[in-house]
């Protein structure tokens, strides 16, 4: 283990978020220096003097192997988490340690989750405080980081070939420097764009740059209790619809359509069976709205139904219905779009888009293997042939996902918390989507999950953002070889 060259790295990483504190800081003044102006000052110098020690008093070093790679991944989540709590903690008021963690941690991994009841009684610094977590996460710290700081060097290569998951840069076949270049010019103008958007919708300067953080990173943070419902505006809703379903899909293939004008995002396989996801659940839906009286129009039906499928799926996590006391069929569909989720190479999580239509394309392969055992067959994705190695992957992935889903729903029923809270809370922290139903819906929160429920779903939504190897790989470093 190279301590120089993970102390360093991690450094870099806690700087950035000092950044954004200090930022929240400035906003905290101008907002006649509000109740989080001392927290977020205190937190940011905190902060940036943990994560300078290294890079001024350790020797910059710049051999790095997969072990440190994976090390510094994962600790530069975790200690994120950690010094991202401070705000919360320091400011007081909901956050107790517990709630302070859950909500960093929430917000890191852009699962948008949260303890609070009245979120509109925070400062709007500490506001911007959690939509910034969003804003970091969704990129990914450890791009964020080798982005804005080019001196890491050779470095970059290794770190981002972990930070990006392995189905994602079968459309990243570029340079690592490129790779960055395309994920952060997508990343920041979905922000940009998102953002005029609300604001043209209606929305003031402040909302709109919370609201554009999380709709890039699928968040779903927001500054009304109500969520997107508050606003009770087509326009609102039809932006927020727009860029999440945009920040759901391939930034690779995104780039490629608007900067070299390829049009392989729409002839994508993956793209389109999700797209064709999204519109068959969202008819699906507002039928079942309509014939059960949830809503008084097939246009009104409509309208509820895309914006919580496209949130839903997207992994957003937004809301302008409490979706709770849909009809069970309504429900249904929602929580398998919650385990689905968006597409790999975006900020959505869940198992993916991607893995599913594989996995979905492998099954009459073995049923035909089963039949004939000696024939060579193949999964094709489009013109691609996936391998079997790649096919066996898929399925070993998905088999630990819904054990570790099924395993933490078990544990909160330890605890006592009801089956459906259980179930659906586990299935929205592991996919980072956020809301469930019954009272962790989304008109509700996790704040009657016990203590350690909480601590138990948090881990679940870092396993998720880490896309679980990662995580598990570094707690079984010590027996590598």
């Amino acid at each position: 283990m190279n301590i120089s060259v993970i102390s360093r790295n991690i450094g870099v990483a806690l700087v950035c978020n000092a950044l954004f504190m200090f930022i929240c800081t400035v906003v905290a003044a101008l907002y006649d220096f509000d109740s989080a102006f001392s927290p977020l000052l205190l937190s940011g110098i905190i902060t940036i003097t943990v994560g300078l020690f290294p890079l001024i008093f350790v020797k910059a070093n710049r051999e790095i192997d997969i072990k440190n790679g994976f090390i510094i991944i994962v600790l530069s989540w975790l200690l994120c988490c950690l010094f991202g709590m401070l705000p919360y903690v320091l400011w007081g008021g909901e956050f107790n340690l517990v709630n302070a963690w859950f909500e960093s941690v929430s917000g890191y991994t852009t699962t948008g989750a949260t303890i609070l009841n009245n979120i509109e009684a925070l400062p709007h610094s500490l506001l911007l405080w959690r939509s910034s977590t969003h804003f970091l996460g969704g990129i990914g710290i450890v791009i964020f980081m080798l982005y804005i700081l080019p001196s890491v060097g050779i470095n970059r290569a290794r770190i981002t070939k972990m930070e990006i998951s392995v189905l994602s840069r079968e459309n990243y076949r570029f340079k690592i420097k490129e790779t960055i270049k395309r994920i952060a010019t997508v990343y920041f103008g979905i922000t940009f764009l998102s953002m005029v958007g609300f604001m043209l919708a209606g929305m003031n300067l402040f909302d709109a740059v919370n609201h554009a953080f999380s709709v890039v990173s699928t968040g779903g943070f927001s500054t009304k209790n109500l969520s997107i419902g508050a606003y009770d505006s087509v326009a609102v809703e039809m932006v927020a619809n727009i860029f999440m379903l945009a920040a759901s899909l391939h930034f690779g293939l995104i780039y490629a359509l608007v900067v070299k004008g390829s049009f392989n995002l729409f002839k994508s396989p993956v793209i389109r069976f999700y797209i064709a996801g999204v519109t068959i659940a969202t008819i699906i839906i507002a039928f079942n709205l309509l014939l059960s009286q949830n809503a008084d129009s097939i246009w009104g039906a409509l309208r509820l139904a895309l914006f919580q499928v496209v949130s839903i799926a997207s992994t957003t996590g937004f809301a302008t219905a409490d979706t709770s006391v849909w009809p069970n069929l309504s429900i249904l569909i929602l929580i398998y779009l919650s385990i689905q989720c968006g597409c790999s190479g975006s900020t959505s999580g869940g198992i993916k888009s991607d893995r599913i239509l594989i996995f979905f394309k492998s099954l009459p392969v073995q049923l035909k293997k089963v039949l004939h055992p000696k024939a060579v067959l193949h999964v094709r994705l489009g013109d691609s042939l996936i391998s079997h190695t790649m096919v066996a992957d898929i399925t070993m992935y998905m088999l630990i996902y819904m054990l570790i889903l099924f395993v933490c729903a078990l544990l909160l029923c330890i605890m006592g918390v009801d089956f459906m809270d259980s179930f659906t809370s586990s299935i929205a922290s592991i996919g980072n989507v956020g809301p469930g139903f019954g009272n962790v819906g989304s008109y509700g929160n996790f704040s009657s999950i016990p203590a350690m429920g909480r601590v138990v779903v948090s881990v679940e939504m870092l396993l998720g953002r880490l896309e679980i190897y990662s995580l598990i790989i570094v707690l079984l470093i010590s027996k590598w070889k």
